[in-house]
């Protein structure tokens, strides 16, 4: 078998491009997300069903059907609804963050929830409201709790990216394709994906397992 690291070299500026591409979809949605699924998670630990029913069918919608078709509704039914026409890059940061927001939701609540309850009824005795239990007293607790968890998202997203390029997203994977379809070769172009989504998650895994240190240690 020959291996060609011509056609390596020549999309080596593409590949590129496609990566920076994929790192700022994947903050992009894990930003969003976190934004997203703590307001969620937090609401879903309302005891009032209007609040409550809602989120949890969100959760159930995101967490129940496969990203690829939250990419295709979202592509070519939302965002032409919302704006008028569709824009893959608009699309691609929508599906991520909203299909992220629910499994971070479900872990904020879970984390949440795993802090002793003894824990807001001492801060609200000492007279705080409960947005300020919740800022100051239950999140700083339940985030080093999460880091595990909230890394491991970051991880699956960065992977489950490359499910954009079926709706024309120039990241890593739509120029992989590209390779494959210009010159009908299987090896060069996805060992080459395969390789640079290995280095990501292996480099992302790492930062996560120090930061997950230097918490535990504070």
């Amino acid at each position: 078998m020959d291996f060609r690291f011509d056609i390596i070299k020549e999309y080596g500026n593409l590949f590129l491009e496609g990566t920076l591409l994929t790192i700022g979809l994947s903050l992009a949605g894990i930003f969003i997300g976190l934004i997203l699924g703590l307001f969620i998670g937090i609401g879903k630990l309302s005891k009032r069903n209007l609040i409550n029913m809602p989120l949890d069918w969100y959760i159930t919608f995101f967490r129940g059907t496969p990203l690829f078709v939250q990419i295709l509704l979202i592509h070519f039914g939302v965002v032409p609804f919302l704006i008028g026409d569709t824009n893959a890059v608009i699309a691609g940061i929508a599906s991520l963050s909203l299909n992220a927001a629910a499994y971070i939701a479900e872990i904020f609540r879970a984390g949440i929830q795993s802090i002793d309850k003894g824990q807001m009824e001492a801060a609200r005795s000492l007279g705080m409201k409960y947005r300020e239990s919740m800022r100051y007293v239950i999140l700083p607790q339940a985030v080093k709790r999460m880091i595990p968890p909230l890394g491991n998202e970051f991880v699956v997203l960065i992977k489950e990216s490359s499910l954009l390029a079926v709706i024309a997203v120039p990241e890593i994977m739509y120029w992989g394709r590209a390779m494959q379809g210009q010159y009908y070769r299987v090896w060069e172009p996805y060992l080459t994906v395969a390789l640079i989504y290995l280095v990501l998650t292996l480099t992302l895994s790492k930062v996560l397992s120090f930061v997950e240190r230097k918490w535990a240690t504070e």
